[in-house]
């Protein structure tokens, strides 16, 4: 019974925690980490296709929009790709605490790189931001899984958490983006970097705020229960993998004759369309065939853990579509936002914009440094340092803060930045995330497939709102000037839609995975958006030629109709997947 014992000195441990809004400490500590994370994230995501697509006379590469948003696809994939790997190395050797710190670090390290806008540093960088997610993003999922041993706490407490993401998204987005198309690229890729090392430094500082949670794990456990596994693994698992990475290979191999077999499959004009045409979706299909053969063929599995871990894959495999079309945010809807959007203010319109961007900005900050105060009053006694330095990272972005308005407001006109809209997603988390924990709590809504469902449906929504809007652009445009409600409308739907979905799916993972496997099945639940931002960039790419065959209000509808027609199959799946639950909801 160690492990229950273990559960046990744990659940003391964070009950004797100060508590911030009932929950302990420690959440709050990985709050603010994975906000300095996705703050990094997103800052250089929301450059990255601008960047990419501007002329050399503006500081950028000048490539085709196919091209930039081919690398999108390839990179915001990969992201999502290593965090299996990194699950794996957490579990097995690391610890999750470990992994998150050097992924963190690693990631620093690849935006240092990028500030210096030197092609063959800005491919290493690249390469670095890929390989320190992989270990920071599945581990520190992990670690706010074990602070609780309530069920019930862990979709509010996954919830708050997702609010950490979103106003790092939202912080990154804003000031990143800003400085990056205002001051310069480099710029803009360095503020990046300068909040992945605080964001590092006072995780690595705050260690003893998590007692033993987050170390490597010392043996197997049925995760939702804390108890002993009944059918532990001691033989070797080589035959297991042998056979996996054969599966994974045939797999693999079939795709690729098979996609050879459509014409033009070879005629590919660049090493990058080459990756992304030739090799990813073998990859991709290949690896993910072969990674589930080897989950489900685990003997140590009983049938309620093996039943369960197949609900993890199923609900990983229609998060795809949802991923697929809500990541279109960072490539063809940030295109649609410079192209097509109108976003040029002078005179009262101006200034309605600076007041609601003022708003907009400072409201969220006050908020968020008002829970960094309650984090000081709890903390400070045990990890000083650690909060001296995260004060030190709000100082910063305060200063930053005031600076743009204030340069915001000394213009007469105002034009509206193209990254400024991937902002409104972040926000729109922040204000109803705490509305869907309460929501959550009343259990109104008890399925989990339901509440993937009710995403689905959401995000096609804020889809069949863009393809209305952009009704009126005429077939092969390659500007235009709708109204900016469009874009604001289909964010709002998409942001509902997440929250009915991602920090929902986070729980269900840390609900259902055994223990031995959290961190593996965390990294299958990324696979997901590995999959699905890879293939999103991809039909992102071919936005210009749709266009140009049909119009851009029909790209958005095949955004509406794949997520709307996923929904439909899930509610069909609902009565299934509860029973392969068994008692979880």
């Amino acid at each position: 019974m160690a492990d229950a014992n273990k559960v046990s000195e744990n659940a003391s441990f964070f009950e004797a925690q100060k508590k911030i809004l009932g929950h302990p400490s420690a959440l709050f500590i990985l709050f603010f980490t994975e906000m300095w994370e996705r703050f990094s994230y997103y800052g250089m995501r929301a450059l990255l296709v601008l960047f990419l697509v501007a002329s050399l006379t503006d500081g950028g590469y000048g490539w085709e929009r196919s091209d930039a948003l081919g690398l999108y696809a390839l990179y915001t994939g990969l992201v999502y790709f290593t965090p299996l790997f990194g699950g794996i190395i957490a579990d097995k050797f690391l610890g999750y605490r470990r992994a998150v710190v050097i992924g963190a670090f690693v990631m620093a390290l690849g935006h240092l790189f990028m500030a210096l806008e030197i092609p063959i540093f800005f491919y290493l960088g690249l390469t670095a931001l890929i390989l320190g997610n992989g270990l920071f993003k599945p581990n520190i999922s992990s670690i706010v899984g074990q602070l609780y041993t309530d069920e019930a706490k862990k979709d509010a407490a996954y919830t708050i958490f997702y609010m950490g993401i979103n106003a790092g998204a939202f912080l990154g987005i804003l000031l990143c983006g800003y400085i990056g198309e205002t001051v310069g690229w480099s710029y803009g890729f360095g503020l990046a970097m300068l909040f992945m090392v605080a964001g590092a430094v006072q995780f690595w500082l705050s260690g003893k705020m998590f007692g033993t949670v987050g170390l490597k794990p010392e043996n197997d456990g049925i995760a939702d229960v804390g108890v002993a596994d009944t059918n532990p693994v001691t033989a070797s698992n080589s035959k297991r993998f042998t056979t996996s990475g054969i599966i994974a290979l045939v797999v693999g191999v079939a795709v690729y004759f098979l996609g050879s077999m459509i014409p033009e499959f070879h005629n590919s004009d660049s090493t990058l369309s080459m990756v992304n045409t030739i090799f990813m979706p073998s990859i991709i299909l290949g690896a993910f065939t072969g990674i589930i053969s080897f989950i489900v063929a685990d003997p140590g599995l009983d049938k309620i853990e093996r039943d369960r871990v197949w609900v993890i894959v199923i609900l990983t495999f229609f998060t795809i579509f949802f991923w697929w079309a809500f990541e279109q945010a960072g490539g063809s809807m940030t295109i649609f936002a410079s192209d097509y959007t109108s976003r040029d203010l002078a005179g009262g319109s101006a200034m309605t914009f600076k007041i609601f961007n003022t708003l907009l900005t400072i409201v969220p900050l006050i908020v968020i440094t008002w829970v960094l105060s309650k984090l000081f009053q709890a903390t400070f006694k045990d990890v000083g340092v650690a909060s001296i330095v995260l004060g030190l990272s709000f100082v910063i972005i305060w200063a930053i803060v005031i600076w743009m308005l204030y340069t915001q407001f000394q213009s007469a006109e105002t034009e509206v930045p193209a990254s400024w809209f991937g902002i409104l997603n972040s926000f729109f988390i922040i204000a109803f995330a705490p509305l869907f924990s309460k929501f959550w709590d009343l259990k109104i809504i008890r399925s989990g497939p339901i509440k993937f469902a009710l995403g689905l449906a959401l995000l096609a929504t804020g889809f069949a709102i863009l393809a209305w809007g952009s009704a009126g652009i005429e077939q092969g445009a390659k500007t235009a000037s709708v109204s900016m409600m469009w874009l604001i409308l289909a964010y709002l739907f998409h942001t509902l839609g997440e929250l009915c979905l991602s920090p929902v799916g986070l729980s269900y993972v840390s609900k259902l995975a055994p223990l031995r496997l959290i961190g593996l099945m965390f990294g299958v639940f990324f696979i997901a958006n590995f999959i699905a931002n890879f293939a999103g960039g991809i039909t992102g790419s071919y936005i210009d030629k749709i266009v140009e065959s049909s119009s851009m209000s029909t790209f958005f509808l095949i955004f509406t109709v794949v997520p709307g027609a996923a929904a439909l199959v899930l509610v069909l799946l609902n009565g299934t997947l509860k029973k392969m639950m068994h008692g979880i909801e």
